[in-house]
């Protein structure tokens, strides 16, 4: 797996060598058309002024070396930068400058001939002194090679003519050179952005995916803490309800029904909260206080099981802490209803040291709290778990079979 992996990263590696390639080559294009036409044109020019003085080798030698002077330009892509081969290279050019003007005599032959070499080596030298120390050589043996077709009368001359246009090439060639790393460099950024984006799509169905497992996940426990345990609350009722029936006990069982009632209308408003997602203005510990003191009177109305209450709330209360501790007594004191099989309850609320601790404790059977214990469809604590964590707090149940169950809850309060 690993020799593939290096396979591909090697394939991968050459394709995107042979693509930058196929890229310089089609920006270079121009600048080998404009230097092939300047060679042809000054060959044509040579053999036409003086057409009686060429034999036909040394007519032939000198379209040799112009040929193969020319055709180099034409691999210039393929050679590498700051390489050897990039020196090589050029010391190649410049011998055959040298070697074709010693054979045309032309003295406009140094010009056109040097002054491209000068461009060549800042494209192919990105080391600014070797390039500058290569560009004097270069100038050097044009100089050279003038002096030695027109004599040193020349170079006075030859010098003030070819200053100015080593200026000209040096300038446009870096110009150039600028315009074609921006080029390059907005392709980049370019393919750059269009992975970003991809990824950005990604993370876009990834959050989808997580916001719709979040708003299932709230759902559920909204419809747990509202119609299920509302439900679980009037039938606990009814069957109350019917027990004093059956005993006798008609004016107690009026009462437990007027009770029942209430419950599923307060069952019935708290779903339609739910389904409308409703906000009412912040929470205060005065409405918490008020609301776990009427969970507590539901509870021992609907089971006869005394619920005792030690409620200090001073502190400021969250909306959303409000409404998760809310629920969660809630569950409690149903859990307690439903599986405890306890005589009494202990629920107290406290906000010390800037928390919020709600403890519901009872004398019931007890339970595992092992989770692979648990029974299927039965997602309460689940639920009270996630609203904990969701109100940035913790929720502890300790419990044992035969020893009661303790469940606490820690939420800091609002700040």
């Amino acid at each position: 797996m690993t020799e593939y992996s290096d396979s591909q990263s090697r394939w991968l590696g050459l394709k995107a060598l042979s693509r930058r390639r196929q890229q310089e080559a089609v920006e270079a294009r121009p600048f080998l058309i404009i230097v092939s036409l300047v060679i042809l044109g000054l060959f044509l020019f040579t053999v036409m002024t003086r057409p009686a003085d060429w034999s036909p080798w040394r007519l032939l030698l000198l379209f040799i070396l112009m040929l193969v002077h020319g055709a180099l330009y034409w691999l210039l892509p393929l050679v590498p930068e700051d390489n050897p081969w990039a020196l090589l290279y050029l010391v190649v050019q410049g011998a055959l400058a040298f070697s074709i003007v010693l054979v045309s005599q032309n003295p406009a032959m140094p010009m056109g001939l040097f002054l491209a070499l000068v461009g060549v080596t800042l494209g192919l030298l990105t080391d600014k002194r070797l390039a500058a120390v290569t560009i004097v050589i270069i100038l050097a043996v044009a100089s050279y090679s003038t002096w030695l077709i027109r004599g040193l009368d020349s170079l006075p001359s030859w010098a003030l003519f070819a200053a100015p246009m080593t200026l000209f090439v040096i300038v446009y060639v870096e110009l150039y050179t600028r315009q074609a790393e921006a080029r390059a460099e907005a392709q980049a950024l370019l393919k750059e952005l269009e992975l970003a984006y991809a990824q950005l799509a990604r993370y876009a169905v990834e959050v989808e995916n997580l916001t719709l497992t979040a708003e299932r996940q709230r759902m559920a426990r909204e419809l747990h803490d509202t119609l299920a345990q509302g439900l679980a609350g009037v039938i606990l009722q009814l069957e109350a309800a019917k027990s004093h029936l059956a005993s006798g006990g008609n004016q107690r069982a009026e009462e437990i029904l007027d009770q029942a009632m209430g419950r599923a209308r307060s069952t019935l408003a708290d779903a339609r909260r739910v389904i409308s997602d409703l906000r009412e203005e912040s929470a205060t510990s005065e409405d918490l206080a008020e609301a776990i003191e009427q969970e507590a009177i539901r509870f021992s109305q609907a089971t006869g099981i005394p619920c005792h209450l030690d409620i200090r709330l001073a502190g400021q209360i969250s909306e959303e802490s409000c409404e998760h501790a809310c629920r969660i007594v809630g569950e409690a004191l149903a859990n307690v209803a439903q599986h405890a099989q306890a005589n009494e309850v202990w629920l107290t609320a406290t906000d010390d040291d800037g928390n919020l601790q709600i403890v519901v404790r009872d004398d019931g059977i007890g339970f595992d709290t092992d989770p692979s214990a648990g029974r299927a469809g039965h997602y309460g604590l689940i639920g009270a778990r996630e609203r904990a964590r969701l109100a940035a707090g913790t929720l502890q149940v300790e419990s044992q079979p035969g020893e009661g169950t303790t469940l606490r809850l820690q939420v800091p309060l609002a700040t």
